[in-house]
């Protein structure tokens, strides 16, 4: 046996977990589905392990492929990497990329940019993957992704791209009927619509204005994995939301919603764009990465601190039509 690794063969294996397919290998590389399969073979053969649980329908990883899929995947990276600092004068960005980011966020400030950035590089095609789920960037085969959350220590490399704040929000209908409620306790005797996606385990977590550290475990009619189903229902009057400002932003701006507990925080995440490792990567992430940096570090939508500027004349007007307001007193 060489005392040299197989390269090819890593290589081969890290394009066959990227694509989640030997075919779609094979046509990545411009090489036969043969080919790709001797040299998952032959790393096999070399390793003394089996890297796929194969059946006719799907494969997946074993013990030893999951180990290994991303070391073979930076050794891909790298090798990319290499050859485009080779090419003259720095390469043309070119290739795929597989890039995964939540569902509403996607849609609403992510698909926009795209005709841009295609314009702006030809050779770079953008497999876009919409999903409130965490993906594994490693075993699903993506080469980046946008998350908004608080990020946990991990192998993975977050750049850091914006604020997300997040608030509690309810519809005036809703508190005219149910009563504001003035801590995060009296949540327990209201309806919320939650989030299955919470990263908080299901527990809204609160901080008030002395430091005190509140959590709560929110129920009522309605559960959903992406928010902006949440808005036709808390707009109906019908429960409490906790959202992301991206969401709630324009609801707060005409008045269909309010922020409630102002005087408490939730826990603030953040927009970060996440690539598996630290290693070098291709050119066409980098001109990805430093284009959505550009686009994506001041919000676009609609900030709550606008939103409550734009309905503050509508708010004068409305109090004054109607004459001294009566207090709506919670229930107890």
């Amino acid at each position: 046996m060489s005392k040299l690794p197989d390269l090819e063969g890593l290589a081969i294996f890290a394009k066959v977990v990227e694509m989640r397919s030997f075919v779609g290998a094979a046509t990545e590389l411009g090489l036969s589905k043969a080919t790709v399969s001797k040299a998952i073979s032959r790393v096999e053969t070399r390793l003394g392990a089996r890297l796929f649980n194969r059946t006719s329908r799907r494969f997946a990883l074993t013990d030893a492929g999951k180990m290994l899929a991303e070391r073979a995947a930076r050794i891909l990276a790298e090798g990319e990497a290499a050859e485009n600092d080779a090419l003259a004068q720095s390469a043309t960005p070119r290739g795929r990329i597989r890039l995964a980011v939540p569902m509403s966020f996607g849609v609403r400030s992510v698909a926009a940019l795209l005709p841009e950035f295609l314009e702006r590089y030809p050779e770079i095609s953008i497999d876009l993957h919409l999903s409130d789920a965490i993906v594994d960037l490693i075993g699903e085969g993506f080469d980046a992704a946008l998350r908004i959350a608080v990020m946990p220590d991990s192998s993975l490399v977050a750049r850091r791209l914006c604020a997300i704040n997040r608030y509690v929000l309810a519809a005036p209908s809703y508190l005219a009927r149910e009563g504001r409620p003035t801590h995060p306790l009296d949540l327990a005797k209201h309806k919320c619509l939650t989030y299955s996606y919470l990263h908080t385990a299901d527990s809204w977590h609160f901080t008030g204005p002395d430091g005190e550290h509140v959590s709560v475990r929110p129920a009522g009619p309605l559960r959903v994995n992406n928010s902006d189903a949440v808005m036709p229902t808390l707009i109906a009057g019908l429960g409490i939301a906790a959202l992301p400002e991206f969401i709630a932003a324009d609801a707060l701006a005409t008045g269909e919603i309010e922020i409630i507990l102002e005087d408490w925080q939730i826990p603030q995440a953040a927009l970060h764009f996440v690539t598996p490792s630290a290693g070098p990567r291709p050119a066409r992430i980098d001109a990805l990465a430093e284009f959505l940096a550009k686009r994506l570090s001041k919000p676009s939508w609609v900030t709550c601190e606008e939103a409550k500027r734009k309905r503050l004349p509508k708010m004068v007007a409305r109090d004054v039509a109607a004459g001294p307001r009566k207090r709506v007193k919670a229930k107890v």
